[in-house]
């Protein structure tokens, strides 16, 4: 059972998350899938596959998991902002002489973008909370 506050497992039957203290209710029995047809992990997997367009699809699907809701968010807050700077380092890199600087600093945004795909797909799989530094938080507030 995961805590719809803070995202954390818990044994079945407990009444209160042993991680942050909130009243947890079994919307769905053990093993049973949600209304997106998807285990919880499973579907905050799915958020991150293809960046911020899977983010928003299951923003907009998932109303009640908590958990997926966040891993949406921080999918759509991540990978919008990270496309949005490598947009913008692409056109600036246009620019003779300083554009190489540009180039180079897209080319580092692709691999921080690789590695974070990786990173927040399998923490989410293992049924992790995993925030990132000021968009978790952000991702956490408007769930």
């Amino acid at each position: 059972m995961f805590c719809g506050k803070c995202g954390a497992e818990n044994p079945e039957g407990t009444t209160f998350c042993q991680k942050c203290g909130a009243v947890l209710t079994p919307s769905t029995p053990s093993g049973e899938a949600k209304p997106t047809g998807l285990q919880p992990n499973v579907a905050g997997l799915l958020c991150y596959v293809v960046g911020w367009i899977t983010g928003l699809i299951f923003f907009l699907m998932e109303k009640e998991d908590q958990f997926v809701r966040f891993h949406a968010m921080q999918s759509i807050v991540t990978f919008g902002g990270l496309t949005v700077i490598s947009i913008v380092f692409s056109i600036l890199g246009l620019i003779p002489y300083v554009g190489l600087i540009f180039g180079v600093l897209q080319i580092l945004v692709g691999i921080l973008g690789f590695v974070l795909w990786i990173l927040l797909m399998v923490k989410a799989y293992q049924g992790q909370r995993y925030k990132l530094p000021w968009v978790g938080n952000f991702a956490e507030k408007y769930i």
